[in-house]
């Protein structure tokens, strides 16, 4: 549907208002105006360091202080984030009882700290390492202060095994079980929003996919294109935060 831009946020706005079942999938595109560099943009951390395969972690502790240290300068960035307008709307949205759930490529926890509840988190969270042995988990921030003060990485106080931030490295496979319940999500869907993602990395994209192919209206908020395009209901190049804030407004007057 090709539409002026007063017309789509019109048009989404009533779509929202009619659905009963609504969700979002976002990636890192919901994050930037947060400060947070998109991982492929030329100033993200891709662009800046060799990826850390999980096989190479698991083998080389040469690899492991690699890691480490990659992580522990995203982790500053992380700490710094504060959620933006766009959280926040989504956050509304579920309160308002107008948005089931959120399916999310993003690891920094910014849906959840604009208290969003139900959260979904693909690629896991940053917030927090996780024991690869006894599956014992604590909050990051500690340990990122550790591994700066010592240089050197830390091993689990419960079981000496190895620890890695809570989040899927390349090579690592997703968590099943949230794999089945964003699919079950997007299946119950009748209204998907895709916000800030290319939409190319698998099976995360399949999410966006699945819901339509389910019956759901697709909406993709984007700066750039997204193979999805084709199959979407609207899609908007505009920035993030103000296309939610005006579907939001005119939402509201609506209701």
């Amino acid at each position: 549907m090709t539409l002026d831009l007063e017309s789509a946020i019109q048009t989404i706005a009533s779509w929202l208002r009619e659905s009963r079942c609504a969700m979002a999938f976002t990636g890192a595109g919901i994050s930037t105006e947060s400060g947070i560099p998109d991982f492929r943009s030329p100033g993200g951390v891709w662009s800046k360091n060799r990826t850390v395969y999980f096989e190479e972690f698991l083998n080389s502790e040469e690899d492991r202080y690699e890691y480490w240290r990659q992580k522990s300068q995203t982790h500053v960035e992380f700490e710094a984030a504060a959620p933006n307008v766009a959280h926040q709307v989504l956050a509304k949205w579920e309160e308002d009882e107008k948005l089931t759930g959120i399916v999310t490529q993003n690891i920094d926890g910014l849906h959840q700290a604009a208290g969003s509840q139900n959260v979904l988190e693909l690629h896991g969270t940053a917030r927090e390492i996780a024991c690869l042995s006894c599956h014992q988990r604590w909050a990051a921030d500690p340990w990122v202060q550790q591994f700066l003060k010592k240089d050197r990485v830390p091993d689990c106080p419960d079981c000496q095994g190895l620890l890695k931030h809570a989040t899927v490295s390349f090579g690592q496979s997703l968590s099943s079980e949230t794999l089945e319940a964003s699919s079950e999500l997007a299946k119950q869907a009748d209204l998907c929003f895709a916000l800030g993602s290319s939409l190319v990395v698998y099976p995360a994209a399949a999410v966006p996919e699945l819901a339509k192919s389910s019956g759901a209206r697709l909406v993709i908020i984007n700066n750039t294109e997204t193979p999805l395009d084709s199959m979407a209901d609207i899609v908007l190049r505009h920035p993030l935060g103000e296309s939610l804030s005006m579907i939001h407004d005119a939402f509201s007057n609506l209701s």
